[in-house]
């Protein structure tokens, strides 16, 4: 049985895995020379994960999902009660990596190892976080979730828009931005 809201979890985790994947590799290209520096848009791929997962995704599982699999599930308490720590720890893991880049854009190219660690640990954490939530919640919200309780979080998640966009399209624009920006593979721009 297919789930709505799993599904557009699912999606969103792909959409950030995307985002992250891009970071990765134009910091790579940085790294190799074949790209200078752009911290406006480095700035602006992390204001994307800040805003989508950070603000909407996260407390999105939390409110629906974890709550309602809490009430229904002791088996699934302690990966519940340890993925919403690290939803409570987001913004300081933001912090960190908006922290490094900056520290990146005062030292100059002294600071890219820096920045190249925090990159690391925070799409480490994401990726091990993901894979709980979907290796691990996943088959426990379909194991021990009623049809009733389905149909109340498909709605809730349905009703949410598409987060990648936003209200009025506000993450839709940033994600032009950086698509516009970002050079191949990443994006369009020239680089």
């Amino acid at each position: 049985m297919s789930n709505k809201s799993l599904d557009i979890i699912h999606d969103e985790h792909r959409a950030l895995a995307a985002m992250l994947s891009g970071l990765r590799g134009l910091v790579a290209s940085i790294e190799a020379g074949r790209l200078k520096p752009d911290f406006e848009l480095m700035a602006s791929m992390i204001e994307y994960i800040e805003m989508v997962p950070e603000k909407v995704h996260h407390p999105k599982e939390d409110t629906y999902l974890f709550a309602r699999l809490r009430e229904r599930s002791a088996e699934a308490l302690p990966v519940i009660e340890r993925l919403e720590a690290e939803h409570r720890e987001g913004d300081a893991r933001i912090a960190t990596l908006r922290g490094a880049l900056e520290a990146y854009r005062r030292e100059g190219e002294a600071g890219l190892a820096g920045f190249q660690a925090a990159l690391k640990t925070y799409i480490e954490h994401e990726w091990q976080h993901m894979n709980t939530e979907e290796h691990l919640i996943f088959p426990l919200a379909r194991k021990h979730l009623s049809a009733e309780d389905w149909a109340q979080i498909d709605a809730a998640f349905l009703a949410n828009d598409n987060p990648w966009q936003g209200p009025a399209g506000k993450y839709a624009a940033l994600f032009t931005r950086i698509v516009n920006t970002a050079p191949a593979p990443v994006g369009l721009g020239g680089g």
